[in-house]
């Protein structure tokens, strides 16, 4: 039995780096997932950085985003669809702030309209006919797991490189909000990276939509304030 060659994941590889490049237009340069309105009420600062990111991965994106994105990928690998928008809606559902949901799904049918031409595969094609149709809402999550799957990217790979494109572009946000400097944001995605593979783990071992969830009232209250602040740097 011949070994498997050395560059057999590479084509899976570099989906992965696309999908997750800053140059891919999927709209996250306009989010600051939620830190701007913690700025704009003077709550946060450079010395809590790491621990407000922290907790939104703990209690929002890790059990919510990131256990849907797994849940889509298998659905996708499978066919089953009606599986993907159980995951799908149970997402929207949970998302309890209008701004927050709003973002997903924009987000999302952006990366659904770019992959569909840039790289259209059977799970792309069928995916956009759900959300073209308002079968399902198109959280970003559900969308990105979707297309990895279609890419032949695994769910591990998928879901760590996702949660790292969530604190990327949080660190960037923080940066451009000016509560840190670009060496200080690459230090911070360093330290949190053990905070991801832990976070992906949990992620990886949920089996049902129902088991999705996200608890941070902080973060709620915080966006609906900034939903009506009358100057905003980012949509989020």
């Amino acid at each position: 039995m011949s070994a498997r060659p050395a560059t057999a994941d590479l084509d899976s590889l570099l989906a992965q780096f696309q999908l997750t490049d800053s140059g891919f237009p999927s709209g996250m340069y306009t989010l600051s997932h939620g830190l701007e309105g913690y700025v704009q009420l003077q709550i946060t600062g450079p010395e809590n950085l790491r621990e407000l990111l922290t907790d939104l991965l703990d209690n929002a994106v890790g059990p919510a985003d990131a256990a849907a994105l797994v849940l889509a990928h298998r659905a996708a690998r499978a066919a089953g669809w009606d599986e993907l928008v159980r995951v799908d809606r149970r997402l929207h559902a949970i998302k309890l702030n209008r701004e927050q949901r709003a973002a997903s799904t924009r987000t999302g049918r952006q990366v659904l309209d770019t992959a569909a031409f840039a790289f259209p595969a059977p799970e792309t094609a069928r995916l956009a006919e759900l959300v073209g149709d308002r079968t399902t809402p198109g959280n970003h999550a559900v969308v990105v797991g979707a297309l990895y799957a279609g890419l032949g990217v695994s769910a591990a790979h998928a879901v760590a490189a996702d949660l790292y494109a969530f604190a990327a572009s949080w660190t960037a946000a923080a940066v451009r909000l000016g509560r840190t400097d670009f060496r200080r944001a690459q230090r911070l995605l360093c330290e949190v990276r053990p905070d991801l593979a832990r976070v992906a783990r949990a992620a990886l071992a949920v089996r049902d939509p129902r088991e999705l969830h996200g608890s941070v009232p902080v973060a709620d209250v915080v966006s609906a304030a900034h939903e009506r602040a009358e100057a905003r740097l980012f949509v989020t």
